[in-house]
């Protein structure tokens, strides 16, 4: 694919990992885990395309309602995933509330953006509320965060569940009906391929 094809920056939302346990008869908090491995597989093919910068999912404020035990497995899936990446050359930013218990102590220092490899921002205890209050002073709390160029989903779910609501404003929403821990390559090279088809004049 040519690189003018090629979206400059990519938001992935990873979902399904609780019902794919589910269909495998494990507990549903078993998911996560399963899922930092097609994680990393994903971050080698974006730096394989040349992605410039990636937008991915961990965990939002409302996930944080849910049962104790699944709150630690997809905070420690995060941590896992986010050390591993960092590893590997990855420019990490995490954005989310870290005043929050919620908020993983060990992610605090890369609410700062560290490293000099590929821009990867993981969402971590984000909320779209937390993160538009930013503007009472003076800016986004994701203002180091640029626009969408596109969304990839897994889950087969068709909304943005609150993922970056002002940079997602003119990004093309390409969704797999597989469960995140399922990933296949193909998966990301079918998104690329419809994406070069999309209309990218912004309105103009």
């Amino acid at each position: 694919m040519a690189k003018n094809n090629i979206p400059r920056h990519v938001g992935f939302i990873q979902d399904g990992n609780r019902r794919w346990a589910s269909d495998h008869s494990l507990s549903k908090e078993a998911g996560y885990a399963r899922g930092i491995e097609p994680g990393l597989l994903l971050f080698e093919q974006c730096k394989e395309y040349g992605i410039e910068e990636t937008s991915i999912y961990c965990f939002t404020q409302d996930n944080t309602k849910r049962p104790t035990i699944q709150k630690q497995a997809f905070s420690e899936a995060s941590v896992a995933f986010a050390s591993e990446i960092v590893r590997r050359g990855a420019a990490l930013l995490v954005v989310g509330d870290e005043t929050s218990a919620q908020f993983p102590a060990s992610l605090t220092e890369f609410r700062q953006r560290q490293g000099v490899g590929m821009k990867v921002n993981l969402l971590v205890n984000y909320g779209w509320e937390w993160d538009l209050a930013g503007l009472k002073n003076g800016g986004l709390r994701s203002d180091d965060v640029t626009r969408l160029d596109l969304i990839v989903r897994w889950g087969g779910g068709c909304r943005l569940s609150g993922f970056l609501p002002v940079q997602s404003v003119y990004a093309d929403f390409y969704i797999r009906d597989e469960y995140w821990p399922d990933f296949d390559p193909q998966h990301f090279e079918q998104a690329l391929a419809w994406y070069k088809k999309q209309d990218q004049t912004l309105g103009g």
